[in-house]
């Protein structure tokens, strides 16, 4: 198997992805520039957070337009997996393959910290080796993490099993302190109707190394690779 991480201008996670992949996961794994079209060689997709473009429209607004996004999005099509983790998550809205937005968090201040997360589904090829229900200590860094979708959207999520992560306190509960930036419902990741397209706010990538502070998110990128591995295997 074989994965890409994304690189566009003003990307500052792409060489943490690549870390985890290349020595955690112990995969093959490639940087793409975001001008390349060509995704043939990947299985996998992972588009990294940072901020695309500076963020100087809105974030993830002008990496939608990318020459590598529409090639994204036929991988996507095709049921292969593609991973936005922060401000990928915030690519992936706007470019349509993911619903909602993300929008500037509740008190309009720059966040970076641990929090804790719950897994609401883990039969998913991102989540399968985890328990649902299960809390996780992720880092977050973000200025727009507000997830916001309409009524319909939400219910349709909530019908499909569409939300992955929510944002919790330690004991899994969700409670409105232990929203950090105001996410409608407490999301913190939602995936595609597939299942093979998943957008998250926190930093699994961050947290593959006891040394920094949690490896919850390690099961995350190796629930994916055994995923592929299997179908490769049948």
């Amino acid at each position: 198997m074989k994965f890409g991480v994304i690189v566009f201008p003003g990307s500052n996670c792409d060489h943490d992805a690549y870390h985890v992949v290349s020595k955690h996961v112990g995969q093959p794994v490639d940087f793409i520039w975001h001008r390349e079209t060509d995704l043939s060689a990947y299985d996998a997709i992972i588009i990294p957070g940072g901020f695309s473009y500076g963020d100087y429209l809105r974030a993830g607004a002008l990496a939608r337009f990318s020459p590598v996004m529409q090639s994204v999005r036929k991988f996507a099509a095709h049921g292969r997996f593609v991973l936005g983790i922060c401000n990928g998550f915030q690519i992936l809205c706007e470019a349509g393959l993911l619903p909602g937005a993300l929008m500037r968090n509740r008190d309009l201040h720059f966040i970076c910290r641990h929090v804790h997360v719950r897994v609401e589904n883990s039969d998913t090829p991102f989540t399968h080796m985890l328990k649902q229900g299960a809390v996780l200590r992720l880092p977050i860094a973000h200025a727009e993490g507000n997830y916001f979708c309409d009524d319909a959207t939400l219910d349709e999520l909530e019908r499909e099993g569409r939300i992955i992560f929510r944002y919790c306190d330690e004991r899994g509960r969700l409670t409105d302190t232990s929203n950090p930036n105001g996410s409608r419902a407490s999301i913190a990741g939602i995936c595609n109707r597939g299942r093979n397209v998943l957008g998250m706010m926190p930093h699994p990538e961050r947290a593959c190394e006891d040394l920094l502070g949690s490896s919850d998110g390690s099961a995350i990128f190796n629930s994916l690779a055994t995923t592929i591995a299997k179908m490769a295997e049948s």
